[in-house]
């Protein structure tokens, strides 16, 4: 989904001279059109205030943490207090570790996509939000999470990570079943001795496993990591987002600890020099590829270590244990709408899991991007404005200054229901047919719509595809050995615990 711009001149309250301003708006389509004057909305405040210095954002950050409803209910309350999905209001962490926590917020599918237009916003700096962790947690570079596409170094670095993505695809469907395989296998032994198997540990082990030998070719537990990699990057991980996670903690325990002041990243050094060292390592055929490209071999280590680590790692860590969720409360119909789609798939492509089984399996498909939509693993984007605009809702538009940064909350967007019927429910079939094709332009986990693909130019996932496909790949392969299952749910400090209580082997 693009963003629709065009230019709207009006007289400006403070000095009564005519200013231009940028419309920016989501599209009916993929590319960028003109509005016509019969589109155009009726202007409006950005409603909401920031409160007095200090004060008005430590007041934001308790309510965001700590108040009734979690940070859903810190946004709905908001939404519904001044009748708006742009608000303004000040996001964590605030003091003392972010200088401005003042921001225009988008809480709406309409005005949510002109985070992803960046000839509108700038990214720099902005991948944690209001504030950037240190750069001594990533070997002294800024990688390219926090590159904007405007700086010169942006687009060798993303071709980098299209080469980490593709350069060993061959292995990414084999290693996958066998490294997830042997994760069921584990268990159904638990199953088998206590009764329920902790889904999340065992996916934090495969997922790092996984990762490391489809793209590097080299498994993690025979270097000198060991099995430790991935309690290594929790921990590195709690370092640099900590300012934004709640660990349940007592409140003012927590607050002042983690949200208050950042984790010195002289504790973590030597554990992330040990994982600078695998990758280093393992990652020699594309760090030379770097190289050809022209960055530099540490600064290739360190990108390296980030895309695999925090984004992917980081990613699976969320993303799986949401979709089993979701799947596991879909209950037994579906489970065996899946079940028979995923085994008629495979038989029909001689009995293996190929690419074109897959394509075979559009249910499969579909639920993996419901579990996008209804529980997006980046919940957070932001962008901070190159210039006056007006940025529209459904049913207004908002002026906007250059320089204010935007934010927009996800799971708002993407639980829009004015664009999605039963936007709360999971619904597994939503983005079959052509409808529901439509639909994918506003499943945009990736900080970009489902529809469009990653480029050199913007800031959309590189591993868009690879997390699809690998998603999928989780569902075809659970529903090859077992019938259905039963979940219980719980929470974590980044997204959901998921116990399994049962596992139905495969009888068809």
């Amino acid at each position: 989904m693009a963003t629709a711009i065009h230019q709207l001149s009006f007289a400006a309250p403070s000095a009564g001279a005519r200013r231009r301003l940028t419309r920016a708006s989501a599209s009916a389509t993929d590319r960028h059109e003109v509005l016509s004057p019969k589109r155009r909305l009726p202007l409006r405040k950005v409603p909401g205030e920031h409160g007095p210095p200090l004060l008005g954002a430590l007041k934001d950050r308790l309510e965001y943490f700590y108040g009734p409803g979690g940070r859903d209910g810190f946004f709905a309350a908001r939404v519904r207090a001044h009748r708006s999905t742009v608000v303004r209001l000040n996001m964590p962490p605030g003091p003392f570790v972010a200088k401005d926590p003042r921001v225009v917020a988008l809480l709406d599918a309409a005005s949510f996509p002109v985070l992803f237009d960046t000839s509108l916003v700038d990214k720099t700096d902005l991948f944690t939000g209001t504030f950037m962790p240190s750069t001594d947690l990533t070997g002294g570079y800024r990688v390219l999470s926090y590159v904007d596409p405007a700086e010169p170094n942006h687009a060798p670095l993303k071709s980098l990570l299209f080469h980490l993505l593709t350069h060993r695809r061959q292995h990414v469907i084999p290693t996958f079943r066998e490294v997830y395989g042997g994760l069921f296998g584990r268990m159904e032994n638990d199953l088998a001795r206590v009764g329920k198997a902790d889904f999340g540990n065992y996916n934090d082990d495969a997922a790092f496993g996984f990762l490391c030998q489809a793209l590097l070719g080299r498994d993690p537990v025979d270097s000198p990591l060991r099995e430790e990699g991935p309690k290594l990057i929790a921990k590195w991980l709690l370092f640099q987002i900590s300012p934004l996670l709640s660990l349940g903690l007592p409140t003012l325990v927590e607050d002042g600890l983690l949200h208050s002041f950042r984790l010195p990243p002289a504790l973590i050094k030597k554990d992330y020099g040990r994982l600078a060292d695998f990758f280093r390592d393992a990652g020699k055929a594309v760090i030379d590829e770097g190289e050809r490209l022209g960055i530099a071999r540490e600064e290739a280590v360190h990108n390296i270590l980030f895309a695999m680590c925090f984004n992917s790692f980081g990613g699976i860590k969320i993303l799986f244990p949401s979709l089993v969720k979701w799947l596991g409360r879909a209950g037994g119909r579906v489970h065996g709408r899946l079940a028979t789609e995923v085994r008629a798939a495979v038989r029909a492509n001689g009995g293996e899991v190929t690419m074109q089984a897959l394509a075979e399996m559009p249910l499969v498909k579909s639920a993996v991007y419901e579990a996008l939509r209804i529980e997006p693993p980046v919940a957070m984007q932001y962008g901070r404005a190159k210039r006056d605009m007006v940025v529209e809702s459904h049913d207004y538009g908002y002026e906007v200054r250059e320089g204010e940064l935007l934010f927009g909350y996800q799971p708002m967007a993407t639980k829009d229901p004015r664009v999605f019927p039963r936007a709360e429910d999971y619904v597994p079939d939503r983005f079959l047919g052509e409808d529901g094709e439509r639909l994918l332009r506003y499943v945009v986990w990736s900080n970009g719509p489902e529809s469009a693909t990653p480029t050199l130019q913007d800031k959309q996932c590189a591993g868009k595809d690879f997390v699809v496909l690998i998603a999928r790949l989780l569902v075809a392969e659970l529903f090859l050995r077992y019938d259905s299952f039963d979940v219980q749910v719980g929470s974590s400090p980044l997204g959901s615990s998921v116990t399994i209580t049962s596992l139905k082997k495969a009888t068809f």
